[in-house]
């Protein structure tokens, strides 16, 4: 594919529109957090503990995360449209289960398998990087995670608004209707993209290694990685650091919550409308930047005493900005390192960056106590955006070095 293919809207015989692909990705996070502000009612409707509710995210992410390191070479040997038709399809029975569900493990059980949207989230773009070369694949997978940076605002709010509503079983049914939507959508758009590789599945994943080879690669996942796990551990450690620290009500952490995704638009409308002038890597290294700093002049502002709510989350916006900026350029890097390996590496990209999200989000929550106040959290995200500009200065000296080649 490349960017001349005409695109016909419901056309199943041409590439899928890109708004199908946003719808495509957004999914995945709207079935992760819509449901949160249900999570108390949810514990009393299933009569267990509110630590054991919790597992529904837990294990949603790490079966997301394990479930990318098979999606991606699965849909390098089958095609990107009969793997995400089968994942939004298991989906949306993994949402009646969830809704007929009579205990928790019954519940966490089709929970676990909600988490094959996945496929939806990894194949959007690797479908991108199938149709487009490397630096328009930036600026088409920026215009798509954009679309995604809204759902984490609204998700939540619109879950909180449905449970009162009708109860915590609406936000299911709300996914159910999307989901079949969805299915319904992409069976009528999304055109096969994928160029066929002539291996089995088996030697499919018989690539791995050729991925895991490569510098390139790694150096790309590794900014991508480090760059989004001040984010998560953000997620991991703000909520403690709002109401605990500065003592924000609810309404007040919920609005202050969203800064770092005003910000994720921003970067990612930048990244849409730039990357082909710029070239990745450079906006990948001004996003990692644009993270070290906001956490740099976050540091410094505490340590002279100015340190409040304001400073804290205001310093969060550079954060959303910088991740808008890496992100969408760094997963087009490592889609492009093995082209005819595109989802293989999307998958194992992915897998990585939520991995060492998860791993982030819960160090900053066991390493955060009152009397600390925000600093274990800050200096993580500190620590992290630093090895995202390490990690992305090295793919500069190694792309120098081998002249812009894959190794």
């Amino acid at each position: 594919m490349n960017s001349l293919t005409q695109v016909r809207y419901l056309d199943r015989a041409t590439p899928p529109h890109i708004s199908t692909l946003i719808l495509l990705s957004g999914m995945a996070a709207l079935a992760m957090n819509i449901f949160l502000p249900s999570l108390p009612k949810m514990t009393e409707y299933f009569d267990t503990e509110y630590g054991l509710m919790q597992l529904s995210v837990a294990v949603y992410l790490a079966v997301n995360a394990g479930l990318q390191l098979v999606i991606g070479p699965i849909s390098d040997t089958l095609g990107r449209r009969k793997v995400i038709l089968f994942g939004v399809g298991l989906f949306c029975v993994a949402t009646v289960g969830c809704l007929i569900a009579t205990n928790i493990w019954v519940f966490l059980g089709f929970r676990m398998m909600q988490a094959v949207i996945a496929t939806a989230m990894v194949l959007s773009r690797a479908v991108v990087r199938d149709m487009y070369p490397q630096d328009r694949a930036a600026s088409m997978i920026g215009y798509v995670t954009m679309g995604m940076s809204v759902v984490p605002m609204i998700g939540p709010m619109i879950g909180g608004l449905l449970d009162e509503l009708m109860g915590w079983q609406a936000n299911f049914w709300l996914l159910l209707g999307f989901g079949l939507a969805l299915f319904v959508l992409a069976w009528r758009d999304l055109g096969e993209t994928a160029q066929s590789s002539g291996l089995t599945l088996r030697q499919q994943f018989g690539e791995y290694p050729e991925l895991t080879r490569s510098p390139r690669f790694w150096g790309y996942a590794m900014a991508a990685g480090f760059s989004s796990g001040s984010f998560f551990a953000y997620v991991g450690g703000a909520p403690f650091v709002g109401s605990v620290v500065f003592g924000l009500s609810p309404s007040e952490l919920g609005l202050f919550f969203g800064f770092p995704a005003l910000g994720y638009f921003a970067g990612n409308f930048f990244t849409a409308r730039f990357a082909t002038r710029f070239g990745i890597n450079k906006l990948i290294l001004w996003g990692c930047l644009c993270v070290t700093f906001g956490i740099g002049l976050a540091l410094i502002l505490f340590a002279v005493g100015l340190g409040n709510a304001f400073v804290f989350f205001g310093s969060m916006s550079f954060v959303g900005i910088g991740n808008g900026l890496s992100l969408p350029n760094a997963t087009a890097g490592l889609l492009s390192v093995r082209p005819h390996l595109a989802g293989t590496a999307s998958g194992l990209g992915g897998s990585f960056q939520i991995g060492m999200g998860a791993a982030l989000s819960a160090l900053a929550g066991a390493l955060l106590v009152p009397e600390w106040g925000a600093w274990p959290l800050l200096l993580i995200q500190f620590a992290t955006s630093v090895l995202a500009v390490c990690s992305i200065l090295l793919v500069i000296r190694r792309e120098r070095k081998v002249f812009a080649q894959p190794l």
